[in-house]
C-alpha cells in the first residue's frame, strides 16, 4: 500500500493498521469513459424505479453520502459528505476477509470495491464493485437507526470465531468473482471456479460464528426488506445495486418471510438470485435478532464452550480471564474437572497476552513463541479468588517477589517455583512469573518444565469470554492474511480505445450542451466498427430526443435498438428500461 490517504475524515483516520493492509488507491483516472456510462445508467435506472420500491431515505441519502447519478464516486467527495453522519469510506481490492469487512463496520468505514463492473453485466455482479458498495450501501448509512446497527454489527462480527473451510470458501468465491468480470475469461475456468464454490459450500461441516453471521449480514445488510409481509420496502444493498433483482424480488414468487433469528438457518448462494427474502418491521428488531444471536456466541458465554469453539476454529483466538487477562492464540487444549468447568489451557501457536486490547509489554508473540499455558480456577482453601488477593492474602500464600512457593488450586494443579514477578493492573493480579518452577496435574503429571525456562502463570478464576482474532490486533497481526488472487484490469486494444472516445465525445456533447453536429458522426463509428454496442447508442438517442434534433437519425438509432431489443434476449429489458427512461426522465436535481 502506497502512503496511507485518510481523506481528512476522522473515521477513516482512525482506522488500526491492521485494516489499512487491505486498502488500495482508487486511481479515478482509471475509469473508461465506459465505465462511467455503466453508472449513470444504472444510476438512472435506480434513481427511476427504487424511489417507489426503496426505503424512504434512500434517495436523499444519495446526496447525502456525496453520490450523483452523472459519475462514478470521488473516495474524497464521498468521504467529505459521509463525515457529516459520522462515517468513512476506502476502496480495496474485491472482496476481503469477512472479520476485516466486518470489522470496518465496526469503526463506521465503508469498504469499496475500487473496480467497476463490465457492460455485459451490468445488471448484476458477483463481484463486489463500486456500484454495489457505494450506490447500495452508502445511501442507507444516512439513517441514524440503520448505521448504528451496521457498526453494532461490525462489532460483533469482528468477535467471531471462524473456520479453515470459511478461508477456503471465500479464497474460492473471490476467485470465481475474478473470473466472472475478465472480458476474456475461458468458460470451462469459470464452469471450474462454480464447482469449487459449491463443492466448499456443500462442504462447511458445522457453520462458524461467522457463517452464521455472515447469513445474518446476507439477509439484512444486503438482501433486507423493511415494512410488512404485503407492502415491503427494500434497504439491502444487494437489491438496490441490482437493477435486475430489485425488480424481480418484489414478484410474489419470490417468498417474503418475517426476519427473525430463524433467518440464520437459510443459507445463500451469491451466484444465483434469492428464493426468499426477509422482511423486519424495524431497524430496531435488526438489532434485536442481532442480540439474540450474540447471546449464543462464545465471546459471550466464555467458559468450556467457548475454549471448545476455539480449539476447533483452529485459528488464532483470545481467551479472557476473569482478571481481565486476555489470552491470544491458536488454542489446543483445555482440562476440566469433573463438573466440566476449565482448570487449564494451552495453547499451540505463538501466543500474547494483553490487558484492555493492548499487548503487555514483555509478552508478545515472539516472547511466548512456543505457545503458552497456564491454570484457570481458584487457590485451594481460599475464598478470593487469586486475581483478588490483597497484601495479607499474597503473604499468606507465599506470593512474593524472590520467595518460595507452592500454589496448589482447587482442580489438584501444583505450581512450584521462585516467583520472578506479579503483573497488576487496576488492583487485579493478571500473572505471577516463575523460576526454577514444575507444575504439575492432580496425577503428577509434568505440565511445565523447570528446563523450559520462566513460567508465565494467568490468573484467574475463570474464562468469562473467547472470541476469534487476537485481542491487540495491531501488535498480533493475525489479519495479515490477504489473499494472492488479484483483480484484473484489463490492457485495452485499439478499438477499445476508439469505442472510449466515441462514450467521452457522447458524454461531452450531454454535458457541455454542444457539439451536436457529431453525433451523426459517432453513430456512423458506432455501426461501422461497434455494432455490438447498445450503451453508447441509447446516450445519443436521448440526447437527440431531448433536444429535439435530427428526427431521421433519431428514428434510425431507435429502430436499430428496437431490433436489438426483439433479437438479443438479454438486452431487452436493458433496451426497453433505457428507451423509458428516455420517454420519462429522472429528477434532474442529482445529475449534477
Amino acid at each position: 500500500m502506497s502512503r496511507f490517504n485518510d481523506f481528512n475524515n476522522p473515521q477513516v483516520a482512525a482506522l488500526p493498521r491492521h485494516l489499512k493492509q487491505f486498502i488500495v488507491n482508487q486511481h479515478y483516472e482509471h475509469y473508461t469513459p465506459i465505465d462511467h456510462a455503466v453508472w449513470r445508467y444504472v444510476m438512472r435506472q435506480n434513481y427511476s424505479y427504487l424511489k417507489n420500491v426503496a426505503y424512504y431515505p434512500y434517495i436523499p441519502g444519495l446526496q447525502k453520502a456525496g453520490l450523483t447519478i452523472e459519475k462514478i464516486p470521488d473516495l474524497q467527495e464521498m468521504n467529505d459528505a459521509l463525515a457529516k453522519i459520522g462515517w468513512g469510506a476506502v476502496t480495496v481490492d474485491g472482496f476481503i476477509p469477512p472479520a476485516a469487512f466486518m470489522e470496518y463496520q465496526a469503526y463506521r468505514v465503508l469498504v469499496i470495491a475500487a473496480d467497476i463492473r463490465q457492460l455485459k453485466h451490468i445488471e448484476y455482479t458477483p463481484a463486489p464493485d463500486i456500484i454495489h458498495e457505494s450506490a447500495g450501501h452508502a445511501p442507507i448509512i444516512a439513517d441514524k437507526d440503520y448505521h448504528e446497527y451496521l457498526s453494532y454489527f461490525g462489532s460483533i462480527g469482528a468477535k467471531a470465531m471462524f473456520s479453515a473451510q470459511d478461508f477456503e470458501l471465500y479464497e474460492a468465491i473471490r476467485a470465481l468473482s475474478i473470473l466472472k468480470e475478465m472480458p476474456d475469461a475461458d468458460e470451462d475456468e469459470i464452469k471450474k471456479a462454480d464447482e469449487l464454490v459449491a463443492y466448499r459450500q456443500d462442504n462447511m461441516g458445522e457453520p462458524s460464528e461467522m457463517a452464521l453471521l455472515s447469513r445474518l449480514h446476507w439477509w439484512t445488510v444486503e438482501y433486507g426488506l423493511i415494512g410488512t409481509l404485503d407492502d415491503a420496502k427494500i434497504y439491502g444493498a444487494g437489491l438496490l445495486s441490482s437493477i435486475g433483482e430489485s425488480t424481480s424480488c418484489m414478484q410474489p414468487d419470490v417468498k417474503k418471510l418475517l426476519y427473525t433469528i430463524d433467518s440464520v438457518n437459510y443459507t445463500y448462494d451469491i451466484t444465483k438470485t434469492q428464493p426468499q427474502l426477509f422482511v423486519t418491521p424495524t431497524f430496531q428488531n435488526l438489532i434485536d435478532v442481532l442480540e439474540q444471536f450474540a447471546d449464543t456466541m462464545a465471546y459471550r458465554r466464555g467458559g468450556l464452550y467457548g475454549l471448545q469453539k476455539a480449539i476447533a476454529s483452529k485459528n488464532t483466538c483470545t481467551a479472557v480471564y476473569s482478571s481481565g487477562l486476555q489470552v491470544s492464540g491458536t488454542f489446543a487444549d483445555v482440562m476440566v474437572d469433573d463438573k466440566g468447568t476449565p482448570v487449564f489451557i494451552k495453547t499451540g501457536s505463538p501466543t500474547a497476552l494483553a490487558v484492555r486490547n493492548n499487548e503487555i509489554k514483555g509478552h508478545g508473540k515472539k516472547y511466548h513463541k512456543d505457545g503458552f499455558s497456564s491454570p484457570v480456577g481458584k487457590l485451594k482453601g481460599y475464598d478470593t479468588p487469586l486475581e483478588a488477593f490483597g497484601d495479607g492474602e499474597l503473604k499468606k500464600a507465599g506470593i512474593a517477589k524472590g520467595c518460595e512457593t507452592l500454589l496448589e488450586f482447587e482442580s489438584g494443579i501444583k505450581v512450584s517455583g521462585k516467583v520472578k514477578n506479579i503483573h497488576i493492573d487496576e488492583s487485579r493480579i493478571q500473572i505471577i512469573s516463575f523460576a526454577n518452577c514444575t507444575v504439575k496435574n492432580k496425577k503428577g503429571d509434568i505440565l511445565f518444565d523447570p528446563a523450559w525456562g520462566v513460567y508465565d502463570m494467568a490468573v484467574g478464576e475463570s474464562i468469562i469470554s473467547v472470541y476469534g482474532g487476537a485481542a491487540d490486533r495491531d501488535a498480533y497481526m493475525e489479519t495479515a492474511y490477504k489473499s494472492k488472487t488479484v483483480t484484473h484490469h484489463p490492457q485495452y486494444d485499439y478499438k477499445t480505445r476508439q469505442l472510449h472516445k466515441l462514450y467521452q465525445q457522447v458524454r461531452n456533447c450531454r454535458q457541455t450542451f454542444s457539439g451536436y453536429a457529431f453525433l451523426g458522426n459517432a453513430w456512423r463509428c458506432l455501426r461501422k466498427d461497434h455494432n455490438d454496442d447498445w450503451l453508447c447508442a441509447m446516450e445519443i438517442l436521448e440526447i437527440l430526443e431531448h433536444e429535439s434534433i435530427e428526427p431521421e437519425l433519431t428514428k434510425e438509432i431507435r429502430s436499430f435498438l428496437e431490433y436489438k431489443a426483439i433479437h438479443e434476449p438479454d438486452l431487452k429489458k436493458l433496451i426497453t428500461d433505457g428507451l423509458y427512461l428516455i420517454k420519462h426522465p429522472v429528477d434532474e436535481k442529482l445529475v449534477v
